[in-house]
């Protein structure tokens, strides 16, 4: 969108397109809740009806998008315009073809950076939120998943961005499995309604991190060595078989570590925010092409992996919040067939956050 001056011109387009009427909506889910989920699903289709905000907290692995689906379609057969907005690309990609398969014979839009342009009048659109600055007024219901992702929670100019497209009674709907302070007092002084799940849907507790140290890492990387430990640990991943992720705090030192990981297993590549073949590396190591993928925290949420292993290197650098730790964690063990898995932390000195994400996760599971 670039940078606008006063003298610019803004065009308004008003939407007078026919609502969609309740036959052409066609709900295709045939999954099953769990009494948790159940309850979470029941109480946001309630908010939303009553034009009352919600927070829903639930833990990673939960089945939060599931949890969506009643409140949604509900609000498409009554004819209402519904977006779900998420500070993620990678989130949106996960979610367009999952949308698309749930709710038919409607238009579907999924809006993010590099995007088709289509003309075409949506029901239902998925986008990052920078996106939301094309709309005025334009959704009954807004629904923001990922609501503690950088770049949102950080960026006012977003968050007005939201408030921006839904018109003015509309519901906002926050999920996360990791909100904010901030998010949290809002919910509690501006009298949201709130929900809770800790547990995952196929009832197995969350993978508990573990802590490795691994001494001089970033010097070794440079002199083109990888670790040992870091070294054994992807040995032993490619040896199971296992598919893996490898995250990193900085774009500079994944660049420096991928030539070395390749000489090892040819297959494994990096990803980062400004990688425009992103999507497709992530989909082959979905669809087991690749071993593993080198990532910053870009791939932190919004991808899952079916028994996918993780190791964080440097894990005491300020980029890993214990909000983006917890969420690297809960990449583990998320499909009902592979409930657990391998999380370590691999560090150069423990810090707060890596303790309080290790806290928050065995505090998780000591919830019923």
């Amino acid at each position: 969108m670039g940078r606008m001056c006063s003298c610019d011109e803004l065009i308004l387009w008003k939407v007078t397109e026919t609502r969609k009427q309740k036959s052409q909506v066609q709900f295709a889910w045939t999954g099953n809740l769990t009494p948790h989920q159940q309850k979470a699903a029941d109480e946001l289709a309630q908010s939303i009806s009553q034009n009352r905000n919600r927070l829903t907290h639930a833990v990673c692995g939960a089945g939060k998008t599931e949890i969506l689906f009643a409140a949604i379609y509900d609000s498409l057969k009554a004819g209402k315009r519904v977006c779900v907005a998420t500070p993620r690309t990678d989130v949106v990609l996960e979610l367009y073809p999952r949308f698309q398969q749930v709710f038919q014979k409607i238009t579907i839009h999924a809006l993010y950076g590099g995007a088709e342009n289509n003309t075409e009048f949506a029901q239902l659109v998925l986008a990052t939120t920078h996106q939301l600055y094309r709309f005025e007024h334009a959704f009954d219901v807004m629904i923001v998943d990922e609501a503690d992702a950088f770049p949102y929670t950080y960026d006012e100019a977003l968050q007005r961005a939201v408030l921006k497209a839904k018109k003015t009674d509309a519901p906002i709907a926050f999920v996360t499995a990791t909100p904010s302070n901030k998010l949290l007092l809002q919910q509690k002084t501006e009298n949201w309604g709130y929900s809770f799940i800790a547990r995952r849907f196929h009832g197995h507790p969350l993978p508990v991190p573990r802590f490795q140290t691994l001494w001089n890492y970033e010097k070794l990387l440079k002199k083109n060595k990888i670790p040992q430990k870091l070294k054994s640990w992807l040995e032993h991943r490619l040896q199971k078989n296992e598919p893996f992720l490898i995250f990193f705090p900085t774009i500079e030192l994944m660049e420096q570590a991928t030539p070395l990981f390749q000489k090892i297993e040819s297959t494994i590549e990096s990803v980062h925010s400004e990688d425009p073949d992103r999507k497709e590396k992530v989909l082959q190591l979905r669809n087991e092409q690749r071993k593993g993928l080198l990532t910053t925290t870009i791939l932190e949420r919004g991808i899952t992996i079916k028994n996918v292993q993780v190791a964080v290197v440097g894990a005491e650098n300020p980029v890993f919040t214990s909000s983006a730790l917890i969420q690297i964690s809960g990449r583990v063990g998320r499909n009902v067939k592979y409930p657990t898995g391998d999380i370590v932390f691999f560090h150069h000195g423990i810090t707060m956050e890596m303790d309080r994400a290790r806290n928050n996760i065995l505090e998780m599971n000591r919830h019923e």
